[in-house]
């Protein structure tokens, strides 16, 4: 009896100690969580406004940078066309526009004719000068077209620089290892495979820079028709003479197209044509001198009748047969 009452005394003083430390466990755990409450109620209830702040600040900080516009890559271009007096004056006018809003002209296609006269100028002015420029240059006349349109590069731009960084890390990692070659085979290996990851490196930094260009700078691409440009462009399409001079035109393309075939074969019938056409006369004629002439056809004599008497007209009489005794 007294080793059992032993066992069941060391038995119930273990699951004392047990239960002892799971209490122990679950009241620091309550302790901390009151401390933690206690201490940010305070801050809580001080600032109510700040909190509100803070929420509203949270789903742009979640989206980043980009969600902000002012920060974002977006590629503006326009295209319009005005209707002016002077073609001339308002083409100056706007080249000196563009070159007061620190821009560029990028192209100029002028056609003085007074019927038809217009300018056509490609315009690069900084993009936060872009709608500015653009209404300065409809002032310039009777606005009769616009059309902007803007792509948004933002999401290309980051996995560029992205891509970008990897490259050159991955660029200085190969020189690291051309540096420790020990042998012809690796050096030619990792050459090659250096001067392979610089040429993605430069590829990567090339799209980097047409990018920004884009970016930093908008186009604008504006057209300057004279008063009367759009009735003669009109008129310039229809009559008899204009009729006349497309089909001269198209028969002139023609015969540029089959001249243009004509001298593209020649060279081979010369090569190919001339040798075979002299091969095959002067086969025929070898075949000609072998074969004999051929000569008259022979005389057949008609046969023969009795000396003196008539030709006989019928046929030969028949021979007499003998009866069987």
């Amino acid at each position: 009896m007294s080793k059992r009452g032993g066992r069941r005394r060391a038995v119930l003083l273990v699951a004392l100690g047990v239960m002892a430390v799971l209490a122990a466990g679950a009241c620091s755990a309550g302790g901390g969580d009151n401390a933690g409450t206690s201490g940010a109620a305070p801050a809580a209830g001080g600032d109510a406004g700040a909190g509100v702040a803070q929420d509203k600040a949270a789903p742009a900080q979640t989206g980043g940078a980009d969600l902000r516009v002012d920060q974002r890559s977006i590629i503006y271009t326009g295209t319009m066309q005005v209707r002016v007096d002077d073609v001339e004056r308002a083409a100056r006018e706007a080249t000196a526009a563009v070159t007061a809003a620190g821009g560029f002209v990028g192209g100029d296609q002028r056609q003085s004719e007074s019927a038809d006269a217009r300018a056509e100028l490609t315009l690069r002015v900084p993009a936060d000068r872009f709608t500015a420029v653009i209404d300065q240059l409809a002032r310039l006349g009777r606005q009769e077209r616009r059309e902007v349109r803007t792509e948004d590069v933002t999401e290309e731009t980051v996995d560029l620089d992205a891509r970008i960084a990897t490259q050159r890390a991955r660029v200085d990692s190969a020189r690291k290892l051309l540096a420790r070659a020990t042998s012809i085979n690796e050096l030619v290996t990792l050459e090659n495979e250096v001067g392979r990851r610089e040429a993605d490196l430069a590829s990567l930094e090339a799209k980097k820079r047409r990018l920004a260009d884009l970016t930093a700078l908008s186009t604008i691409t504006v057209t300057f028709l004279g008063t009367d440009a759009s009735t003669a462009a009109k008129e310039s399409d229809l009559g008899f003479l204009v009729g006349l001079r497309g089909g001269w035109e198209a028969f002139l393309g023609s015969l540029n197209v089959a001249l243009t075939v004509l001298g593209a074969v020649l060279p081979f019938v010369m090569v190919i044509g001339v040798p075979v056409a002299l091969l095959v006369w002067w086969s025929r004629r070898r075949r000609a001198r072998r074969t004999p002439p051929a000569g008259p056809a022979p005389m057949v004599p008609a046969p023969a009748g009795p000396v003196g008497g008539p030709t006989p007209s019928g046929p030969p009489p028949l021979p007499a047969t003998r009866s069987a005794p």
